[in-house]
């Protein structure tokens, strides 16, 4: 079988512009109750796409780690090639894909860092080996071994033990949503496309995107 010969044939269910809630977040929250519910594997999972200082964008794959009326949060290293091109243009586009359920959304806006307090509340509540991690990788930066790698993991550990600090360089992003589309696969790829985009004076518009 060639790659050209991979298909599915998409049937679970319908999306409606009449439908949805008129609110994008009340929306997502709907969908991701849903992939909860459905019992998918990592379902804050989404890609990343930044933009470098060049103009060249970058992709991958990233965990939500909070969203509400503010935006979609998740956290990382800020000296990170992502925490790099954020620095250089502070857009974003995320992307969840749904598979078992025959559905993406994807998520364009501004970035920005959110609140110390914040970074100090989520750091804290992270397991202790995650908190130890980020602040023995330099994150996207060449490392000559493995072994040099577990090495200043177990420098780290030895040094500040059951309680590491959060480091300065490691911190959340919040992308600020200007636009969200609800993606449902349709029967003969006449997908639903439920577009919403906000306006000059902050309130959200509907429309329907043909496949």
């Amino acid at each position: 079988m060639s790659i050209a010969d991979l298909r599915l044939e998409y049937s679970q269910a319908t999306l409606s512009e009449h439908e949805v809630d008129a609110d994008p977040i009340r929306q997502f929250a709907n969908w991701f109750d849903a992939a909860l519910a459905a019992e998918i594997s990592e379902p804050n999972a989404m890609n990343l796409a930044t933009i470098g200082k060049l103009g060249r964008p970058s992709a991958r794959i990233v965990l939500l780690k909070d969203f509400d009326v503010r935006g979609f949060t998740w956290y990382t290293n800020y000296s990170s090639r992502k925490g790099q091109d954020l620095l250089a243009h502070p857009y974003a586009a995320i992307t969840f894909h749904w598979g078992e359920l025959e559905r993406q959304i994807r998520i364009e806006g501004t970035v920005e860092r959110v609140s110390d307090e914040e970074n100090d509340s989520y750091f804290s509540i992270r397991p202790i080996k995650s908190r130890l991690g980020a602040i023995a990788s330099a994150q996207s930066m060449p490392i000559e071994s493995r072994e040099l790698l577990e090495k200043q993991f177990e420098e780290a550990s030895e040094k500040f033990g059951e309680t590491p600090p959060r480091p300065a360089h490691w911190g959340g992003y919040r992308l600020k949503p200007d636009l969200l589309e609800f993606w449902q696969g349709r029967r003969s790829r006449l997908h639903d496309r439920v577009l919403y985009t906000l306006d000059a004076n902050g309130k959200w518009e509907r429309s329907r995107l043909q496949p």
